[in-house]
C-alpha cells in the first residue's frame, strides 16, 4: 500500500511539473550544472533544483560598468564569491549562505552542529516552489537575478552620486552570456537604475544621469573536490591568506586558522626534478585589447612562468588570447581584461576563492586603459624637447609606457595567483614585480635616459613567493621544514618583505617600504630625483608638445616633472621618526624592530628641507612665459595645476601646494609622537623640537632677496603656521607634541614682532602675529586655509582585491 501511494505521489509530482512547463510555450532549454528554461513571453528563467542541501559557489559580477574610476563600478568587476546551498522550507526553497567564518573541523557531528547554531547564517533569497518532479524542484529565479546584488545603489549613495532604485520596467534578463555548462551555469540581467544624480562624476560618464544601465552577472558553480591541499600561511611569505575560527582546535593551539590563497597546481611526476603539471594555470587576455598593448600585456604576464620553472614546473603558467567563443565572466577562465574609464584609475587583480580552503578558482585582472597614456606623458615631460625636429618622434615615450604596461601586467596577475604587495623590494634592486615601481631615470652625459625605466623580468622575491606557495613536497612531514628553509634562505640573502599598511606615506614609519620609490637609500635617491627634475625643468620648452597643440597642453605636460619628486619625498620622510622592522617569527634571525639611526634621520631632514626651499619650488621665470591662460576647449582638469589668480597661471600657489605636500608628511601627528618617544629612549636621536627648529630657521629666519622667491617663501610660511596650529590642538598626539607646537607658535610671534623689512614684509609679519595670537586666544575657532589640492598624478598601477 505504501508503495502504491508513493507511486501516486511521484506521478502527481511529475504531472504538476509537466503541467507547469507545458503551459509555457516556446521555452528555451539549457542543460548543465543546473538545468533551466527561459520563457521569452514572460522574460523569466525557471531553474530546476536537484541538489538540495548540497553546497556550491555563488559569484556575482558586473559585465558592464559605469566607466568612472571615482565611483568604482567597472566592466568585469568581480563581486563576492560565497558558498551557498538550496534548502527546502515548506513551499519554498531558501538559498542559504552558511557561516564560513566559524567552524568546527571535526568528525563529531554534534560539535559541528553546536558551532553552526551559535553563529548566524544568511538566507539570500526565498523561492516559491512552482513544481516538483522526482526530487527536482522548479523555481522562478528571475526575481533573484534582477536584484541589485552587486550593490550599485549603495555604491552610488556612498559616493554621494545620488539615490537610485532598480527600475523594473527598464530592466530585463540578458541572454548573450546566459549559458549552461556541466560544472557551472551563468546568468545575466540588464538592470536600469532610476534616480536623481547629486554628484559630479556621473555627468562625465552617463548619457542620461536619471537612468543608469549596467549588466549584472551571476554564476552558480560546482565547488572543487577535496583533492586540494591547504597550505599554512606564514607572514614572511608574501602570500595572501584566508582565515577562520576553528572551535575544534585543542586549547593549547590557536583557534584562528590561516591558509594561503593559491591555484591548484600539481606535477605529473612528483619525483622528477622538472615536470609538466597535471593541469597548467592558464590566463587569457581580453581580445579587445589593441596592439601594441596586447603584446606587452602577454609578455609581462608570461614572466611568471620563470618563477614556476625555478621550482621544477615546465609550462605550468601560460598566457593565451581568450577564444572568440569564450566568456570572460565564465568562472572557468582566468582573464586579463582591458578596462576603459573616463579618468585614470587603479588597475587591480581580483580572485574568486573557495572560502573553505583558499583555493583560487578564477583570477580576474582589470587594467585601466588610460594608465599607459600617463606613462607616455611622464616620458614626454622628462625627455629633452622630443618634438623639436618632428611630430612623429613618439617612439621613445611609447617604449617607456609599454615597459610599464608589461610590469603592470605581471603585477596584477601576481595578485590573482595569490601574492601581496612587497614595498621593500625596491631596496634590493628590482626584487619583485609586486612593488609599485617609479620609473628609474638616470643622467648620462647630462641628458635624461629612460632606457632602464622598468624591469623586464620576474624578480628574485617573486621566485621566493612562488616557491613557498606552489612547491610540491613529497612527504607531508617535511613540508614545514622545507617551507621554512625557503624563507630563511631568502632573508639570509638580504631579501625583504613589507606590505601595504607599513608602506603608506601618511604616518608611515618603515625605513625601507615605500610606494613608487627607487634605490637602496631613500635619501640618496631623493637627491638623484631632484637633480633629474632640475634637468628636466631646465630643458623644458615648447618642443615638449607637437606642432599645432595649444600651450595649455604644454602646461599639463609640465605637471608630472614639477611634482616628479613627490613619491621619493614620501619615501625619505618616513625615515623621520622611522623604524626598521620585519614580520619576524621567533628565532628566524631577522631584525625585530629598531629605530632608524640618528644620522639617517638627520640626513633625511636635510634633504627634505630642500623640497620646501624657494630655490627648489620656484618655476623658472622663462618657463612661466610658456603658460598662458587656458585655451578655449582646454579647461583645467583634476590633473592640472590649480591656483588663485583666475585665468592666469599661479606660480605661487603651485609652490604652496608642493611645500604643503612635504610639510603634511613631515608634521604628521603620528610621526611627531614617535619623535618624542625615540628622543626619550636615545638622547642622540632627532627630536620633534629639533625638527621644528630646523623648519622655522629655514622659513622664518632665512633672508631672501629675490622678490619672486620671497613671495613663495611667504606661502611656505603660511603652511608651516597651519601645520603648527593643527599639531598644537590635535587630540591624537602626545600632549608633549601639543605643548611644543604651541610653544613654537609663541616664540614665533615674539620673533616676528622684532623683524623689520619693507612694507610688505612688515605687513605680513603683523598679519602672522595676529593670526598666532587669535589662535592662541581661541584655538577652537581656528580653521586652516587649505593649499590648492595637488594634482592627481600617482603612477597608478595596482590595487589588490580578492574575494
Amino acid at each position: 500500500m505504501k508503495s502504491f501511494f508513493l507511486f501516486l505521489t511521484l506521478c502527481f509530482s511529475c504531472s504538476i511539473t509537466a503541467q507547469f512547463l507545458e503551459k509555457h510555450k516556446n521555452l528555451k532549454n539549457y542543460n548543465g550544472y543546473f538545468d533551466f528554461h527561459y520563457n521569452e513571453d514572460k522574460d523569466e528563467i525557471y531553474l530546476e533544483v536537484d541538489k538540495l542541501d548540497k553546497e556550491f559557489l555563488y559569484v556575482h559580477s558586473l559585465t558592464t560598468g559605469l566607466g568612472s574610476n571615482d565611483i568604482g563600478l567597472d566592466r568585469g568587476q568581480i563581486g563576492n564569491g560565497v558558498v551557498v546551498k538550496f534548502v527546502k522550507a515548506g513551499n519554498k526553497l531558501l538559498l542559504v549562505q552558511p557561516n564560513q567564518q566559524y567552524r568546527a573541523i571535526t568528525d563529531n557531528v554534534l560539535e559541528k552542529k553546536s558551532v553552526q547554531q551559535a553563529f548566524a547564517k544568511s538566507v539570500l533569497f526565498g523561492f516559491p516552489i512552482k513544481a516538483a518532479k522526482e526530487g527536482k524542484f522548479i523555481i522562478d529565479v528571475t526575481p533573484f537575478l534582477m536584484q541589485d546584488t552587486h550593490g550599485v545603489i549603495n555604491r552610488l549613495k556612498a559616493q554621494k552620486e545620488g539615490n537610485y532604485t532598480v527600475d523594473k520596467s527598464r530592466s530585463a534578463l540578458s541572454l548573450e552570456r546566459t549559458k549552461a555548462f556541466p560544472k557551472n551555469v551563468e546568468f545575466e540581467a540588464l538592470l536600469t537604475y532610476k534616480g536623481e544624480p547629486t554628484g559630479q562624476h556621473l555627468q562625465t560618464v552617463a548619457p542620461n544621469t536619471q537612468f543608469l544601465t549596467v549588466t549584472q552577472h551571476h554564476s552558480f558553480v560546482e565547488l572543487p573536490d577535496n583533492g586540494y591541499k591547504k597550505r599554512i600561511f606564514d607572514p614572511r611569505s608574501g602570500a595572501m591568506f584566508i582565515s577562520y575560527q576553528d572551535y575544534a582546535t585543542p586549547i593549547q593551539e590557536s583557534i584562528t586558522k590561516r591558509y594561503i590563497r593559491r591555484h591548484r597546481l600539481e606535477k605529473k611526476n612528483l619525483n622528477e626534478s622538472v615536470s609538466e603539471p597535471k593541469e597548467p594555470i592558464i590566463y587569457y587576455l581580453d581580445p579587445g585589447t589593441p596592439e601594441p598593448v596586447r603584446s606587452a600585456l602577454l609578455d609581462g604576464a608570461r614572466w611568471w612562468d620563470q618563477a614556476f620553472e625555478a621550482i621544477g614546473f615546465k609550462n605550468a603558467f601560460q598566457v593565451k588570447m581568450l577564444p572568440s567563443d569564450a566568456d570572460p565572466m565564465d568562472l572557468r577562465y582566468n582573464v586579463i581584461q582591458w578596462v576603459h574609464r573616463s579618468t585614470r584609475g587603479w588597475s587591480y587583480g581580483a580572485s574568486v576563492i573557495d572560502p573553505r580552503t583558499g583555493e583560487i578558482l578564477k583570477g580576474h585582472v582589470s587594467l585601466g586603459s588610460l594608465r599607459i597614456r600617463q606613462d607616455f606623458l611622464i616620458a614626454q615631460a622628462l625627455l629633452n624637447q622630443p618634438f623639436a625636429e618632428r611630430d612623429d618622434n613618439y617612439q621613445p615615450m611609447l617604449e617607456m609606457a609599454l615597459a610599464r604596461i608589461r610590469q603592470l601586467s605581471a603585477h596584477e596577475v601576481g595578485h590573482t595567483i595569490g601574492f601581496a604587495h612587497n614595498f621593500a623590494a625596491s631596496t634590493n634592486g628590482r626584487a619583485s614585480v609586486m612593488d609599485y615601481p617609479h620609473p628609474t631615470v638616470t643622467l648620462k652625459n647630462g641628458k635624461i635616459d629612460l632606457s632602464n625605466a622598468y624591469d623586464t623580468k620576474i624578480g628574485d622575491w617573486d621566485k621566493v613567493t612562488v616557491a613557498y606557495s606552489y612547491s610540491e613536497v613529497a612527504d607531508d612531514k617535511d613540508e614545514k621544514k622545507t617551507l621554512d628553509n625557503i624563507l630563511n634562505n631568502a632573508y639570509a640573502s638580504g631579501l625583504r618583505f613589507i606590505s601595504d599598511s607599513d608602506a603608506r606615506p601618511q604616518g608611515g614609519a618603515h625605513e625601507l617600504a615605500h610606494l613608487w620609490d627607487n634605490g637602496k637609500s631613500a635619501v640618496e635617491e631623493l637627491d638623484n630625483v631632484l637633480k633629474i627634475r632640475g634637468v628636466a625643468i631646465k630643458n623644458f620648452s615648447k618642443d615638449n608638445i607637437k606642432s599645432g597643440e595649444p600651450y595649455s597642453v604644454l602646461e599639463d605636460v609640465f605637471v608630472p616633472i614639477y611634482f616628479f619628486h613627490r613619491y621619493q619625498t614620501e619615501a625619505a620622510v618616513k625615515l623621520i621618526g622611522g623604524l626598521n622592522y620585519n614580520y619576524a617569527t621567533k628565532d628566524d634571525g631577522q631584525v625585530i624592530v629598531e629605530a632608524v639611526t640618528p644620522s639617517k634621520q638627520r640626513a633625511a631632514m636635510k634633504q627634505l628641507l630642500l623640497t620646501i626651499s624657494p630655490e627648489h619650488l620656484a618655476i623658472p621665470e622663462d618657463k612661466l612665459q610658456l603658460f598662458p591662460p587656458r585655451a578655449f576647449g582646454y579647461g583645467r582638469t583634476r590633473e592640472s595645476f590649480q591656483g588663485k589668480t583666475g585665468v592666469g597661471f599661479d606660480a605661487i600657489s603651485v609652490a604652496a601646494t608642493a611645500s604643503d605636500m612635504t610639510l603634511g608628511l613631515l608634521l604628521h601627528p603620528e610621526r611627531a609622537s614617535r619623535l618624542i618617544q625615540q628622543k626619550s629612549l636615545d638622547n642622540k636621536q632627532l627630536g620633534f623640537e629639533e625638527v621644528l627648529d630646523q623648519l622655522i630657521n629655514l622659513t622664518f629666519k632665512t633672508k631672501i632677496n629675490d622678490s619672486y622667491q620671497k613671495e613663495i617663501m611667504q606661502a611656505v610660511k603660511a603652511n608651516v603656521l597651519k601645520h603648527l596650529m593643527n599639531l598644537s590642538k590635535n587630540e591624537n598626539t602626545y600632549q608633549q607634541v601639543n605643548a611644543i607646537a604651541q610653544h613654537k607658535l609663541v616664540e614665533l610671534a615674539t620673533f616676528l614682532k622684532t623683524q623689520k623689512g619693507d612694507e610688505s614684509i612688515t605687513a605680513y609679519n603683523a598679519y602672522q602675529v595676529n593670526s598666532i595670537n587669535q589662535f592662541l586666544n581661541k584655538p577652537e575657532s581656528f580653521k586652516a586655509l587649505p593649499s590648492p589640492k595637488i594634482p592627481d598624478g600617482s603612477p597608478i598601477g595596482s590595487f589588490q582585491c580578492s574575494f
